[in-house]
């Protein structure tokens, strides 16, 4: 069982002089836990190796979907195709700039297994790159004792977007939905990196962006001005702007295959998003060590499995199954338009107050920062983070 080490909780000071005030609210105080999971410098290292190694597996399985035109399979919208194919081959100016697994195990005994890819639109960054961060300097802890260099390797991935893009000036406008106060706090830290490595950065939300498939990205300022921008990072995911708004897609098509501007994530993240894409991680790795059997069937053999959406988020539309068939544990969700995949169950780590513990490890052109989601057995929207501590 897992035994946590008490920390003092950050003051509220520290949150409001960030702009973080959406963390301190009556609803989200408790999302902050005061405590730090302990784990030991071998589990740091093997985390930071297998999620390298996922991205190897994922990257390869993408391409093998690409190679047999298995998009109707992995739920992939028919006017995606195109751009996914386009920005998969030109992987060196389309930079994939950041992502997260989440895996179960890996501390405890327990052995990882990668339980999803979120490579679209993955959040938590404030929490694993500052916050936690942050509760060592508070507790008198060193820094170094901590898997988290997040931070410094988004800056390099924005370095390396000025390089590989020498035809573009490097100006980025960034983007979120309104009325998620969450989301803005990810994309002040986004925006932060890009700043840091020496881009000029602006922030619109969505509907003020002006897109036009001839000219490309640009914010209105009123009075006839007009500035345009090379990259733009969206925190919406490919599948809403796919389904949800054509008309977007087709102006984003125009832009992107006339390089017009670069857009963060690229599209082929939706490929790597889908859960769909796990089936052919295990199809192409079969019995990896790191993976997890999944298919597009239900499971006949008798062990515990789960059945997920191929575009569900913070654990909506998950259900999880005994031995026998019998449903134990769901969460309701706004996904039931997309296929299903059924996983392999996997253990989670849990503490002495049963509670269960789900490690989420962004990848950066490298592994570069680890968290926990601490929860019930679906670990949802309602889970809190935990920091971690390495011993």
């Amino acid at each position: 069982m897992i035994q946590l080490k008490k920390i003092q909780h950050l003051p509220e000071p520290t949150f409001r002089a960030l702009g973080w005030e959406w963390l301190i609210n009556a609803d989200n105080w408790n999302y902050l836990t005061s405590e730090l999971l302990p784990i030991t410098e071998a589990e740091s290292e093997e985390f930071y190796e297998n999620a390298n190694l996922l991205y190897k597996v994922m990257t390869n399985a993408a391409q093998h979907v690409i190679q047999h035109n298995y998009w109707k399979e992995l739920d992939i919208p028919y006017n995606m195709v195109e751009l996914i194919k386009y920005t998969w081959n030109d992987r060196k100016r389309h930079i994939h700039l950041y992502s997260r697994f989440d895996i179960a195990g890996g501390i405890d005994g327990l052995p990882s297994k990668l339980l999803e890819f979120n490579a679209d639109t993955p959040t938590s960054v404030p929490e694993t790159a500052v916050i936690q961060w942050a509760q060592l300097k508070a507790n008198q802890i060193a820094e170094t004792q901590q898997f988290n260099f997040l931070h410094e390797a988004l800056v390099a991935q924005f370095e390396l977007l000025i390089k590989n893009n020498p035809d573009l000036s490097p100006t980025l406008l960034l983007s979120s939905m309104r009325e998620s106060a969450e989301d803005d706090a990810n994309v002040d830290i986004i925006a932060d990196a890009a700043t840091t490595a020496g881009f000029e950065v602006e922030f619109r939300y969505v509907d003020e962006v002006v897109f036009s498939p001839e000219e490309g990205i640009f914010v209105d300022y009123g009075w006839d001005k007009f500035k345009r921008f090379s990259f733009w990072f969206k925190l919406v995911p490919w599948e809403y702007i796919a389904n949800d708004e054509p008309r977007l897609l087709d102006i984003l098509t125009h832009i992107i295959l006339g390089r017009k501007a670069v857009v963060l994530n690229p599209p082929y993240s939706l490929l790597l998003q889908s859960k769909g894409l796990l089936k052919y991680a295990w199809d192409t790795h079969k019995y990896h060590d790191l993976l997890l059997a999944t298919s597009f069937e239900e499971p006949l053999r008798y062990e515990k499995y789960v059945k997920k959406v191929l575009f569900g988020r913070e654990g909506a539309n998950v259900s999880v199954f005994d031995e026998v068939g019998n449903q134990i544990s769901t969460r309701d969700g706004d996904y039931l338009r997309y296929r299903s995949i059924y996983q392999s169950f996997a253990q989670l780590a849990r503490d002495t107050e049963g509670r269960y513990y789900q490690a989420g490890v962004f990848y950066v052109g490298e592994a570069c920062g680890l968290g926990f989601r601490r929860g019930g057995m679906i670990i949802d929207n309602g889970a809190s983070f935990v920091g971690h501590v390495v011993q």
